[in-house]
């Protein structure tokens, strides 16, 4: 009886969660954006492709994840296998940027452009911090969540990482 009454709430389970062939499909069609954000991330293609394609396995390995929030859930999937890749963490001073040089390259959003390489010579933390927070759309504290730092340490670190971009070249948003 109680099993009928989980079935009539919930429903059967054949098509409100992602499946397999989902999450393949989703890194099928997402497969630039997806490894361009893993590189980004990580600043290395080898680490990247790791990230890129533990992702693959994770997601694949039959995760109980709403259909409708599959992609969204392949995304955070690779940065988390970027940030236990990397362990960013903050550092002590803002003296941590490194120096940056522009080469145009473009973010993995069509909307967005910004210069890639200066990004990419951000300190870890920040880099993370900006490409979550700025490129990605993530709210702070769930950055602060994900990175396992205090609420405060993201809005400085991504205020010295826009710093720093700006100062190469223009962030711009269309």
């Amino acid at each position: 009886m109680a099993e009928q009454a989980h079935t009539k709430i919930f429903g059967s389970g054949d098509n409100q969660y992602a499946t397999r062939e989902d999450f393949l499909k989703i890194f099928d069609e997402d497969l630039n954006p997806l490894y361009q954000l893993s590189f980004l991330l990580t600043r290395d293609h080898q680490k990247g492709e790791r990230c890129f394609l533990a992702g693959i396995e994770d997601c694949a390995s039959e995760n109980r994840v709403f259909r409708e929030w599959a992609r969204a859930w392949t995304k955070r999937v690779v940065v988390e296998n970027a940030i236990r890749e990397l362990k960013p963490r903050p550092s002590s001073s803002s003296s941590s940027l490194r120096s940056v040089f522009s080469h145009d390259q473009q973010s993995s959003s069509p909307s967005r452009h910004f210069d890639a390489d200066a990004v990419l010579r951000l300190a870890d933390f920040e880099r993370f911090v900006f490409v979550l927070c700025v490129l990605e759309r993530y709210r702070e504290n769930e950055c602060a969540l994900l990175l396992g730092c205090s609420a405060s340490q993201v809005p400085e670190a991504c205020a010295r990482a826009i710093r720093a971009v700006a100062n190469v070249g223009q962030v711009s948003f269309s």
